[in-house]
């Protein structure tokens, strides 16, 4: 129920202050009547929300017990109550819906209560809820999402599980690097100083030794600067640009077509089957594909979707699907059977990436071991070698 601060006089002038829930401010004042008391001022609390895009998990488990609970018939105000008094969920998403309770309760409709609270929901979201407001399905709806966000979820969590021991990998070949010329080679500083002439990877190798030895905090300040700039610079459009297009054309490009074209199916589905247009369906969809250089191409896809071109004809041409996104569409646009279709290789190509991972994975892995044995072994070459000439040298004069 929604929160009010209000101020009251008992039957002895005294007046008296405080914060209580209430179903609306006539409630309250029935309720203050019954206890002896005047109600003389009722003021909702107003929650101010430090505001951020929910995960995709705190979506779909949002998503699922909305449609659960008003399909067993609970009203949506008392479904906000319920869910936001859930004791799994973090005080953010608690404070999100309250606000969304508190909104409904004073006429406004969820899709704008939702929209006010910008970025806390996406668009898909949204105009979902939207759509289910006008045909009355907001059970089937929310339910839909809620699958649609776990599909969502798991491709994500996927993705960073794989890609958890090549970082683990990355950071041992830091530290042994780290340890070998910090620490190892300096040790071996004075005896070849003493030595006439060095081989010339021998050279390069104390260089480095020496600047990592005696510049360290260098590296660190670089380092610093990357993680602190890095951001920043890689959301500067030109850069994200050719850095989006090079995800698609680099050496894990087919892998990341596949992401793409499954996110973009999944989320079309979701939307045409949830009664949204096909032009505001495909407008909101190429938002959700998460790479600027193919969402750069749906100005084009937009403009023949609008002229009358079917789906499949328009993102045909589109440089980052998979082939068996248009022909796939185009099979479900013949047969009338479009939802169906676009969910049905949304799930194929889910299957697919998660196959091209663990291959992608299983080349990754013995890479960079091999990087690893490339480092240490032109570290011992390069330390034995000169050893090794200095023996030659007093053997020969022997």
């Amino acid at each position: 129920m929604p929160e009010y601060k209000y101020r009251a006089q008992d039957s002895s002038g005294k007046i008296v202050k405080g914060r209580t829930d209430a179903a609306d401010s006539a409630a309250l004042q029935k309720r203050f009547h019954d206890e002896g008391l005047t109600l003389l001022e009722a003021t909702p609390v107003v929650r101010r929300i430090a505001l951020k895009a929910l995960k995709k998990a705190q979506l779909a488990d949002f998503a699922r017990q909305l449609g659960t609970l008003t399909k067993a018939g609970v009203s949506l105000i008392k479904a906000l109550d319920i869910i936001a008094h859930d004791e799994s969920i973090d005080t953010y998403e608690r404070d999100v819906f309250l606000k969304l309770r508190d909104r409904i309760v004073q006429g406004v409709a969820l899709s704008n209560a939702m929209e006010e609270l910008d970025p806390t929901f996406p668009d898909l979201f949204i105009f979902m809820m939207r759509s289910a407001e006008q045909t009355g399905n907001l059970d089937d709806t929310a339910l839909r999402l809620a699958a649609h966000y776990t599909e969502e979820n798991e491709l994500e969590q996927k993705v960073k599980s794989s890609l958890t021991y090549p970082k683990i990998l990355s950071v041992l070949i830091v530290a042994v690097v780290a340890i070998l010329f910090g620490y190892v080679l300096p040790q071996f500083k004075d005896m070849f100083d003493a030595m006439p002439s060095l081989p010339l990877s021998t050279r390069i190798l104390m260089a480095i030794s020496d600047f990592v030895a005696t510049r360290w905090y260098i590296i660190l300040i670089v380092v610093a600067l990357f993680l602190i700039f890095g951001k920043m610079i890689f959301r500067i459009p030109v850069i994200r640009y050719q850095i989006d297009k090079f995800k698609t054309k680099g050496p894990w490009g087919k892998l990341t077509k596949v992401i793409y074209s499954a996110r973009f199916a999944r989320t079309l589905s979701s939307l045409y089957a949830g009664g949204i247009a096909i032009y505001s369906s495909v407008e909101i969809a190429k938002n959700t594909i998460g790479n600027s250089y193919i969402e750069a191409q749906f100005d084009e896809v937009l403009r023949k979707v609008a002229g009358g071109s079917s789906i499949s004809e328009s993102i045909k041409n589109v440089d980052g699907f998979v082939y068996k996104l248009p022909s796939s569409i185009k099979i479900g646009e013949e047969t009338g059977m479009l939802a169906p279709m676009l969910e049905s290789v949304a799930n194929d190509l889910d299957f697919y990436s998660r196959q091209a991972l663990v291959k992608l994975t299983s080349l990754i892995e013995p890479v960079m071991i091999v990087v690893m044995a490339v480092i240490v072994g032109f570290v011992i070459i390069a330390v034995i070698t000169p050893i090794y000439n200095s023996y030659s040298t007093i053997g020969a004069g022997v």
